[in-house]
Formats: C-alpha cells, structure tokens, sequence
C-alpha cells in the first residue's frame, strides 16, 4: 500500500535510506512530509523534524540535528533516549564502529599501605550521534547516563571539546622560525611559512 500522493518526488522523505530498517522518526509521519513536499514553492517552512533537549542544561548540538536529515532513533537530541545518572568525560581513543567510539577514563586509586596513589583507567563505549560531525581521536567527550543501547553501550556523547593541538581546516598558515647563531656574525633568524596542512 503506497501511502503517497502520485507524482510525489522520491526526495520528499529527505533521508538516506542506507540500512535494512525503514530510517523514520516515529514522531514525524510521511504523510507530514509528503504534504510538506507539495506545499514547498507555496511556502518557505521547513521539513517537519523532531528534536528534544537533553536535560542538564545541555543544549541541542549546532545546527545538525535541528537542521540536519540523519536519522537515528539512539540520538539524545533527536531520538527515543532520555539522558539520566550521571555525567562524565573521557578522551576518544578509538573510531572505528559505527556510530559507536571507545574512550579512555583516566583516575588515581588510593593504596592506603604505601600512602600513595596509582594511576588506572577505563575504557568505555558510548554512542556517538551523527551530529557530531568533526570528532577526532584525542578530542575530550562528555558522556551521559542513559538507558542500555546494547550489550557494552550505556552512554551517550552529549559535547565535544576539540583536543589542544588540533586545528580546523582552513586555518591561517604556520610560521617556522628558524634562528641561525653564528659566533663571529652574531644570530640571524628567518621565518618561513609552511602554508596549510
């Protein structure tokens, strides 16, 4: 049963359909978009698309998931996930799941023998909505609590902070300063530039 009007571009359900599952949000019907289609040179609205903000005072992340067409039901900010519990940070060590990052928890345990403490670390996996588009390895997360998503994954990326030394593309270009000292001459120093890596 076709639940579209005749003649309606395929375009009008907006989203890449690149799994086995129909890609929907339950919230938004294809009737919704199929009208949105038809009514598009008549207005200038924009495609009906549902979103939440986690709580904790977190915002919803840029304009990719308000504007955005992913879908993805383990979203915080536009999917079926409440965040609750607790709220930690951790540094990305691994990319190589979909939709899915490890990171690495660094803490210091007490050993009361010796009054000292020793370092130890964790690793977890959290959901990494497509939001967030430009996440690196060494890029600090923040995580919160949610329900379980799969067997390992109870924990969903709710902020990015861009890592120390990574820079975005597009950036000014690096100098070099290079300073020759010559004992008789004195010291000369060149710059030259590297242009954009």
């Amino acid at each position: 049963m076709n639940r579209f009007p005749k003649g309606l571009p395929k375009k009008c359900l907006e989203t890449i359909q690149n799994e086995r599952a129909y890609q929907k949000q339950p919230t938004v019907l294809p009737e919704q978009k199929a009208r949105f289609w038809l009514l598009k040179q008549a207005t200038k609205e924009k495609l009906p698309r549902y979103q939440q903000k986690p709580r904790f005072g977190f915002k919803t992340h840029s304009r990719e998931a308000i504007e955005g067409t992913y879908i993805d039901k383990k979203c915080p900010f536009t999917g079926n996930v409440s965040i609750r519990g607790r709220i930690l940070s951790g540094v990305v060590t691994k990319m190589k799941m979909q939709r899915t990052i490890v990171i690495r928890r660094d803490y210091l345990h007490y050993i009361r023998k010796y009054n000292r403490f020793e370092k130890r670390h964790k690793n977890m996996s959290v959901h990494l909505s497509p939001c967030f588009r430009d996440v690196t390895v060494g890029d600090t997360v923040t995580v919160g609590e949610c329900r379980p998503l799969s067997k390992t994954v109870r924990f969903n990326v709710l902020k990015v902070t861009k890592a120390a030394g990574a820079k975005k593309l597009g950036s000014s270009p690096e100098i070099l300063r290079v300073v020759y000292f010559n004992s008789s001459l004195g010291s000369t120093v060149i710059d030259i530039g590297m242009g954009n890596k």
